[in-house]
């Protein structure tokens, strides 16, 4: 069935977004594009492909659009909030560096009485290089959205802010892209900090009244304080899931503030519409709250196809709870949420009108899951720079409402087997990246994984038999040579 044309809009973020005359509203979850500024081929095709299948209202980032740890950000990188820009670089990302050849330069004080040098750079001119370089990424992964004029609204992930440039500033610069829909924080009582936002979706009659509610929330990034992690370095450096920079304090969670604007926002909205019922919303960030292992049931250790519990749910095995998660549900790793639970998914059901919570930040898993009167639910990674699934299951997630009744919504992943093909343009690195083993919960999981398992044995197998043959070829030269000297 066709469907009626979008609602013209401007895009600037102010104008208001609308369900279509026929009463349908679209929306494309891109999760963890995570790239620097050459963004990979094959992610802007993947975009294009979801954009040009789709159709979309809307388009969501929820996190992880930059690479923060990219050698491209060598220079200025934060391990952590606080921290001085490039003091702290981690070991991966310099050997990175050195195969890429990228040279790093240190800021150093400039002298304003004597002339400039070009190997001598202050901060400032690092910082400098960094935005124009954020702005690179940006002008990538968004002209696929550009060029469709569908409108795009963006949240932060854990590893954004890693470049340098907090999510304050990249916020102002998103705002510089037609179709930006992020609010400034504090424009109204719909934003209250860069990342954490709502955006309503007015009734298709043109009366204003908001039908549905989208809003993005910013999860954190890291627990604890910088100089409490200074401490805790060699820690940090230990931990088994040091690759993904989950140090020792875990990940962290939205602030005390979005938490209590979750209740706030929906009594805003219900003030709008005039009636005082709270606005169905589905809701979005990057780092998923412990509620998510909810959809999951623990597991003998030796389960095909399970996956091992992360930092509080460590020693623990899991696979889908098929009792309460949609048909195509996807399990591939540990969920990484944060050590502590602030209480965000109680004040949503406590806030009424919330029906569904979707986020990214583990890159393999795209289940959804219905939890006492809630959706849970994940998009995978999009992009090809970071580890994930499988080319086929890397994708993009749509999402269908009807006007009449948000809550009923469909959703499906559109993947890069089913709009692009089976393979992506580099899938040495893909296999890598699906296989990588970084410690030996990562280990230990990929045995769990029966072609992986099969593969070993099979491989462990041949090489005893090849050893066992070799031994017995000796053994029997050695004997034949001692006939001789007989």
């Amino acid at each position: 069935m066709t469907r009626s044309p979008k609602t013209q809009q401007s895009p600037a973020a102010h104008t208001p977004l609308r369900f279509r005359r026929d009463g349908s509203f679209r929306i494309l979850q891109m999760a963890d594009i995570q790239d620097g500024p050459n963004v990979k081929p094959d992610t802007i095709r993947m975009i294009e492909a979801a954009i040009k299948a789709a159709d979309p209202d809307l388009i969501v980032f929820t996190g992880d659009q930059i690479r923060g740890y990219d050698p491209a950000y060598i220079d200025t990188f934060l391990r952590r909030r606080g921290e001085n820009p490039g003091a702290k670089v981690r070991l991966v990302t310099e050997v990175e560096a050195k195969l890429q050849g990228v040279k790093r330069r240190i800021a150093a004080r400039r002298n304003p009485d004597l002339p400039p040098s070009e190997d001598v750079v202050t901060l400032d001119d690092l910082l400098d290089d960094t935005r124009q370089k954020v702005r690179d990424t940006f002008s990538a992964f968004l002209s696929p959205a550009i060029k469709a004029g569908v409108p795009f609204a963006a949240t932060y992930g854990n590893h954004d802010f890693q470049c340098g440039i907090l999510a304050d500033e990249q916020d102002d610069i998103y705002r510089e892209y037609p179709g930006c829909m992020n609010p400034k924080p504090g424009a109204s009582e719909l934003a209250i900090e860069p990342g954490t936002f709502a955006l309503p979706v007015e009734s298709s009659d043109g009366s204003g009244r908001v039908a549905m509610s989208v809003t993005l929330i910013n999860s954190g990034d890291y627990a604890g304080k910088p100089e409490e992690n200074d401490a805790q370095y060699p820690r940090y450096v230990a931990n088994s899931r040091g690759l993904d920079l989950a140090d020792s304090d875990g990940y962290g969670t939205p602030s005390d503030e979005a938490v209590a604007w979750l209740g706030d926002v929906q009594r805003e909205l219900a003030e709008r519409n005039g009636d005082g019922k709270p606005v169905p919303t589905i809701a979005f960030q990057h780092i998923p709250p412990q509620e998510f292992y909810d959809c999951l049931k623990e597991v003998p250790a030796w389960t095909p196809n399970a996956v091992e519990g992360a930092r509080n749910y460590a020693g623990h095995c899991y696979v889908l709870n098929h009792e309460v998660c949609r048909p195509g549900s996807r399990l591939g790793e540990a969920i990484g949420c944060a050590d502590e639970n602030v209480g965000e998914v109680d004040a949503m059901r406590r806030a009424g009108g919330y029906f569904a919570l979707f986020c990214g930040h583990d890159h393999k898993n795209s289940f959804v899951g219905h939890v006492d009167g809630i959706d849970l639910g994940y998009a995978p990674t999009c992009g090809f720079e970071c580890y994930g699934p499988k080319s086929r299951y890397r994708g993009v997630r749509l999402f269908e409402f009807r006007e009449d009744d948000p809550q009923l919504y469909v959703t499906r992943m559109l993947t890069w087997g089913e709009l692009v093909g089976r393979y992506s343009g580099n899938e040495l690195r893909v296999f890598f990246e699906d296989h990588c083993v970084t410690g030996a919960v990562s280990l230990r999981n990929e045995l769990r994984r029966p072609q992986v398992f099969a593969g070993v044995a099979i491989g462990t197998t041949a090489a005893f038999a090849a050893i066992v043959r070799a031994a017995l070829r000796a053994g029997k030269s050695r004997g034949i040579s001692s006939a001789r000297r007989r």
